[in-house]
């Protein structure tokens, strides 16, 4: 069974849970988040959550389980933006480039304004060995999101040099 509500009592457990978590010791928010996933089991908000603590704690492998659980319960909208981002980035620390590509390439494709997923895909291309990509983006990045009086004098710059980096990036086979 799948369960993509979000009422507004839950949100505000979930948001309260989030909001107390201690970075340095994630396990009683792990606990709390699996008592909420045991009240509503295979709700997909609960699912990402409860992957999202767990991936905080260093736990990579179970979160994983618990992102893939949540996106296959029918997460959407931020939620799914924020899980395909930390389920990229997750599988980028566990050495699955390819699939970590993969992931970041649906939420680049899925959020293409997302300041978070741009940069996330851009640490996902330099994992990859796509150096030329990853500086290219993050320059494209620069460009469209750094709007001081000194970055927009050099903005053509920063664009032709991206294009440039890019386009190098295109060309180059991929193992």
């Amino acid at each position: 069974m799948t369960d993509t509500a979000l009422s507004p009592e839950l949100d505000a457990t979930l948001r309260e849970i989030f909001d107390r978590r201690d970075r340095a010791n994630m396990q009683p928010t792990i606990d709390e988040f699996l008592a909420v996933l045991e009240r509503h089991p295979g709700n997909a908000w609960v699912l990402y959550e409860v992957g999202g603590s767990y991936d905080t704690a260093g736990e990579e492998q179970t979160a994983l389980g618990y992102y893939e659980r949540a996106m296959a319960a029918g997460l959407a909208g931020d939620a799914l933006r924020r899980c395909l981002l930390q389920y990229g980035s997750t599988l980028r620390i566990l050495g699955r480039l390819d699939d970590s590509m993969a992931a970041l390439d649906r939420a680049r494709a899925e959020y293409p304004d997302s300041a978070s997923v741009r940069l996330f895909h851009a640490l996902g291309l330099h994992a990859s060995g796509r150096s030329d990509a990853a500086v290219g983006s993050l320059l494209a990045f620069a460009a469209d999101e750094v709007r001081t009086p000194d970055v927009l004098r050099y903005e053509a710059a920063l664009r032709g040099n991206a294009a440039y980096l890019l386009g190098l990036d295109e060309v180059r086979p991929r193992s």
